[in-house]
């Protein structure tokens, strides 16, 4: 068999894993059922939302106009609240932790796959999983916004109109950025799987880890490190909805996510290529 194929297959029984977890199901069945819960609660309570002047995530004016602007609010709280980061630090810590708690984790390396093959497979199994929820919760607040709202075209933050179309189409783009987000935030919580034999240890230690960054991302006087938390570039999509379009913002989270998967990838293929599992 070649190594394409056998990749392929690997990278299918991994998904095949992640997906069919029935505590991965559920938590998938959850990202489902909130934006349909706040679609509802934000179209019983706009009016009084814009009449005390708004507050709360960015676009939640701007909601009782257009319904396309549901699924950037719905995003916005779901990382802000940590919902998605919770849901991806769940799959990232059991990646590895899960494997070697359960004892299948020798099993799997009888199979020619290769140390480095496996961390592969299973950090794409991650990605997906993390472009899966973030897709799901757009598609579904885009479905709420659209039928609880009135749909047309789009107003930017620069005051001007867009198709409502492009304006989907720029959603998208940021539930795309998003999963980018929460990948980089998977390789960190692989790194860690790869420290410990306790997939709660791992899960926990990636909370802990974003939890902190959140506080320190608020904290004026801590403003010298701030573009270099994993947080802090999580909601710089805004200059989609400006014209013309300012990619700047989304260009420095770009890299800010690759070089945390850089870092903390070196540091999951060092640990995991050199541990010993055969005890």
């Amino acid at each position: 068999m070649s190594t394409g194929r056998a990749t392929w297959r690997l990278l299918w029984s991994e998904l095949k894993l992640v997906f069919g977890r029935p505590r991965n199901r559920a938590i998938l069945g959850v990202l489902v059922i909130i934006p349909i819960a706040f679609g509802v609660l934000f179209r019983l309570t706009i009016n009084s939302v814009s009449s005390n002047g708004g507050g709360g995530p960015a676009f939640l004016n701007e909601l009782a106009g257009n319904g396309v602007f549901l699924a950037l609010v719905v995003l916005t709280l779901m990382l802000g609240l940590l919902m998605l980061p919770l849901a991806v630090a769940v799959v990232a810590g059991d990646a590895i932790a899960g494997e070697s708690s359960l004892g299948t984790l020798r099993g799997l390396l009888v199979v020619p796959a290769g140390r480095v093959r496996l961390l592969a497979v299973k950090y794409a199994a991650i990605v997906i999983f993390c472009a899966a929820a973030c897709l799901l919760v757009t598609v579904v607040a885009l479905i709420m916004g659209l039928a609880l709202f009135p749909a047309g075209p789009v107003t930017t933050l620069s005051g001007t109109t867009i198709a409502l179309g492009t304006g989907v189409l720029r959603v998208l783009v940021v539930a795309a950025y998003s999963a980018a987000a929460l990948a980089s935030l998977g390789a960190i919580g692989l790194a860690a799987s790869t420290l410990t034999q306790h997939p709660v240890g791992a899960i926990a230690g990636l909370l802990v880890l974003v939890v902190a960054s959140e506080i320190a991302d608020q904290i004026p006087q801590l403003s010298a490190i701030h573009p270099y938390l994993p947080s802090h570039f999580w909601m710089s999509w805004d200059g989609l909805f400006r014209a013309p379009v300012d990619w700047s913002g989304i260009t420095h989270g770009l890299v800010s996510f690759a070089i945390y998967l850089v870092i903390f990838g070196g540091v999951a293929w060092a640990r995991f290529t050199t541990a010993d599992i055969t005890s």
